[in-house]
């Protein structure tokens, strides 16, 4: 099959630093489902994992954690899906990545991919969906179906126009919360408020005074996205008593829970891949990309695809990984198929 990998850990001008390779077909065992790909997307993890490491790999590496494809076939124990479905995805860290023309990926942690939805359009939303969840609904303890006493809180997002945040934004206004967001630029601006964000403010100056400004004291709910290092004195002075924040892994420092000792806050750590990497509670993921389905399909959420580049190789791939490093991206880029 054909796979777009790398054996050093080279600057993405380097044209090594991702080439075309020819590798064996996998065959699915247990709950795994082979998976022809049709499209992927590029996230930070892909960058920073390409770029991480010093030396030569013995045999070329392959990432990519969002995909949309076709299952060609399944392990003995799968039961959610069959040969033929579409489905999409953000795989598991430790396994091989989805830029390959085939890939195994656990059932449990698989969705139906949204009918309505192009692949390229899927392919750009399993991890930013499944982090956004999670963030708000598992790690914030948001509740999804109380709208009317969500909208007597307030959230702020650090970051609200990249991946991630283009996600959150969306399903904190779907819950009901006041929704601040920040962003630097005007047409990220601009795009966070048509994801629903109540109140822009900008990352790039103080966030207290802006927070103020906006008529607001403090907030209930933070999720930093970006920048934890330089935000967390911001995010301690921000934060309400008893109030709660979640970050990704972001920052280079140890933080300073201590700042968060008087107001009895709550701190808690997001990463999507937890669940695979310890192999506990699976199907949630299923279900959460199934839930995210329904939302796209119905146009309750937007899809957050801003570029898409063809064909699948490793040209194309690194485009894309050069455009998610450029930090300028709104966001998500998708490298979409056929295979060449």
């Amino acid at each position: 099959m054909k796979a777009i990998g790398y054996t050093q850990h080279l600057p993405i001008s380097d044209p090594r630093s991702l080439v075309d390779i020819t590798l064996a077909k996998p065959t699915p065992t247990g709950h795994d489902l082979l998976v022809n790909v049709k499209a992927v997307s590029v996230n930070p993890v892909d960058t920073g994992t390409r770029r991480a490491g010093h030396g030569t790999l013995a045999q070329p590496k392959v990432i990519g954690w969002d995909a949309v494809g076709t299952v060609t076939q399944v392990g003995s124990a799968v039961t959610r899906f069959h040969v033929g479905d579409r489905v999409y995805y953000a795989g598991n860290y430790k396994r091989p990545g989805s830029d390959a023309e085939y890939q195994l990926v656990d059932e449990r942690i698989v969705g139906h991919a949204p009918k309505q939805l192009t692949d390229a359009e899927a392919a750009a939303m399993p991890l930013t969906s499944l982090t956004a969840w999670e963030a708000l609904f598992e790690k914030l303890h948001i509740a999804t179906d109380q709208p009317d006493q969500n909208a007597n809180h307030s959230i702020l997002i650090i970051n609200g126009s990249g991946g991630v945040g283009s996600v959150a934004t969306q399903l904190a206004h779907w819950a009901g919360l006041q929704v601040l967001a920040t962003a630097s630029r005007p047409e990220s601006q601009q795009w966070v408020r048509a994801h629903g964000a109540d109140h822009v403010l900008n990352h790039r100056q103080p966030l207290p005074a802006q927070l103020h400004q906006a008529g607001y004291r403090y907030v209930d709910y933070i999720l930093n996205l970006s920048h934890l290092d330089e935000h967390w004195p911001e995010i301690a002075e921000m934060i309400r008593p008893d109030g709660w924040i979640a970050a990704i892994t972001e920052n280079r420092r140890g933080i300073d829970l201590q700042k968060l000792t008087k107001k009895r806050a709550t701190f808690a750590w997001e990463w999507m891949y937890s669940k695979s990497w310890y192999g506990y509670d699976l199907d949630s993921q299923g279900a959460i990309l199934d839930r995210m389905a329904a939302l796209l399909a119905a146009g309750t959420i937007q899809c957050t695809l801003t570029k898409t580049i063809t064909p699948l190789n490793a040209a194309s791939l690194r485009q894309a990984h050069a455009l998610v490093e450029s930090g300028h991206m709104i966001g998500k880029v998708v490298v979409s198929g056929p295979w060449a």
